[in-house]
């Protein structure tokens, strides 16, 4: 059963709400333990007076104690704390995610680089049914920023599951604009009718989110965890979740929401985990020679043409009529007379029929052997 813990341990438990504050809980929670943050922090709304629609009807605004600062001085060194301590417990390859509008967004992407973070994407929640502007003295406030930053612009490896996105997106790259509604009808959580939490996101958005940057089995961080939307999706997608919120009302509402998401036992390919050239396991063209797929001495041609083979030798390099030798990319750019090349997709071995086939055909065939458990 969800659980809700006063104090956060060591070693870390998974799927669980602490009660607190999120930095003091994030400086308890074990260095570089999680693999993705998704934080929804305080906007700084700065809301002066009531709002009205035409009809003179009160619309109901955030006006919540959480969301009040006494400055922008407050506010950049509470952000500045909550970064600082969300840094230490991100993993060396993990992610960030922090959404906000353009009350404080600024503000915080400006910490975030102070900090060192590097930013990846802006990302542009574009709301189909946004709330109008009933003044009508500026535009319609019709969208909300994510910035996706990395730990540091050094930072070589990081989950991006690219081709999750663009089959998503009907075989098209999901671009930076996402366009989807506000959360209303039943997702929106309500208790005695009236809405739990004033600025409840849609589940679409993490949805999307989680399955853009994190694995089945990841550990997913929102350090304010509001009504449980980011435990919900984790949930539903197979990640671990690490929730932390001050307030014992919301913490009610997201245990109860979560707790009704059954646990299904599904493989890592339905939740999302999907291999690409960029995570399978490397494959050097000697190991073609060292699984006795090639033999030293056998020719290679480039691009099908017979007119431009090569000789494989025992270390794996190959050698052109000329006596010129380099690896399968390094010859790939001479004989193709190009910048660049990328030799697995350039040579053509004979099979035993007389064929000429792809080399990456070979180099799959050994990915395969070693996905494939022992005997």
């Amino acid at each position: 059963m969800l659980q809700v813990h006063k104090r956060a341990s060591s070693p870390i438990e998974l799927d669980q709400i602490y009660q607190g504050d999120c930095i003091e809980v994030m400086a308890r929670l074990p260095e570089k333990s999680v693999d993705l943050i998704f934080a929804d922090p305080p906007y700084n709304l700065q809301l002066r007076g009531d709002l009205l629609r035409p009809n003179l009807s009160l619309v109901e605004p955030v006006k919540d104690e959480w969301d009040q600062f006494a400055s922008f001085q407050d506010y950049d060194r509470f952000t500045r704390a909550w970064l600082s301590a969300a840094r230490r417990v991100l993993k060396d390859n993990g992610t960030i995610w922090v959404i906000g509008t353009y009350h404080n967004i600024y503000r915080v992407g400006a910490i975030l680089q102070d900090l060192d973070y590097w930013i990846l994407n802006d990302v542009v929640w574009i709301k189909n049914n946004p709330m109008p502007n009933f003044r009508g003295v500026r535009f319609t406030n019709a969208h909300e920023t994510l910035l996706w930053c990395k730990k540091s612009q050094a930072q070589k490896k990081y989950t991006f599951n690219y081709h999750a996105l663009k089959s998503m997106n009907e075989g098209k790259q999901m671009r930076s604009d996402w366009e989807i509604a506000l959360c209303t009808g039943p997702e929106r959580i309500a208790v005695n009718g009236e809405k739990l939490h004033s600025t409840q996101k849609p589940e679409a958005l993490l949805y999307r989110v989680l399955l853009a940057s994190s694995n089945p089995g990841d550990v997913v961080l929102d350090p304010f965890f509001g009504s449980g939307t980011t435990g919900a999706v984790a949930r539903r997608l197979g990640r671990h979740f690490i929730g932390i919120e001050q307030q014992p009302a919301y913490i009610a509402g997201a245990r109860q929401r979560i707790a009704a998401i059954p646990l299904r036992p599904l493989d890592d390919e339905v939740l999302g985990r999907f291999e690409t050239r960029r995570t399978a396991p490397r494959i050097a063209f000697s190991g073609l020679l060292e699984h006795g797929l090639l033999l030293p001495g056998a020719t290679m041609f480039f691009k099908r043409s017979r007119e431009r083979p090569a000789t494989v030798l025992a270390d794996g390099s190959l050698r052109l009529p000329d006596g010129r030798k380099g690896s399968i990319h390094q010859i790939g750019v001479i004989v193709g007379n190009q910048p660049t090349c990328n030799g697995w997709d350039c040579w053509y071995y004979e099979n035993d029929q007389g064929e000429l086939m792809l080399i990456d055909q070979l180099r799959e065939a050994i990915r395969t052997a070693l996905r494939s458990p022992g005997e």
